[in-house]
């Protein structure tokens, strides 16, 4: 019987202004599963704004991120994915990513990413 694993680890986008997102504190950063099988990764954001919008992006070594899925949060709950394999969740202060069916080829580094842009009135 032929098994193979899978390695993800997930890292963070960084921080803009007050914002910030972040692997939460629960989630790992090595995560083994098996071809098949599916992983939910999560992250933790903190903004002030009700406009914020989530971004899920992968990236395999040397090559540019590669969009996966943008869901809205807060105000609005909309989704959008690249591929219907990722599905994703968000609460006010949190974002879960969840890959079905995993494939040799998901094995990459995975980063979460928070807009929260400012909406002025004229």
């Amino acid at each position: 019987m032929k098994i193979n694993l899978l390695i993800i680890l997930i890292i963070t986008s960084g921080v803009f202004g007050a914002d910030q997102i972040e692997p939460s504190e629960d989630q790992k950063t090595d995560i083994f599963e098996k071809e098949g099988e599916h992983v939910t990764l999560k992250c933790s954001y903190d903004t002030s704004s009700e406009n914020v919008y989530l971004y899920w992006y992968r990236q395999y070594p040397n090559r540019a991120l590669q969009y996966l899925l943008r869901r809205g949060a807060r105000r609005e709950s909309y989704s959008h994915t690249s591929d219907s394999r990722f599905s994703s969740t968000a609460s006010r202060s949190s974002t879960e990513l969840t890959v079905r069916e995993l494939r040799l080829a998901d094995t990459a580094l995975y980063y979460c990413a928070l807009l929260s842009p400012v909406i002025q009135s004229l």
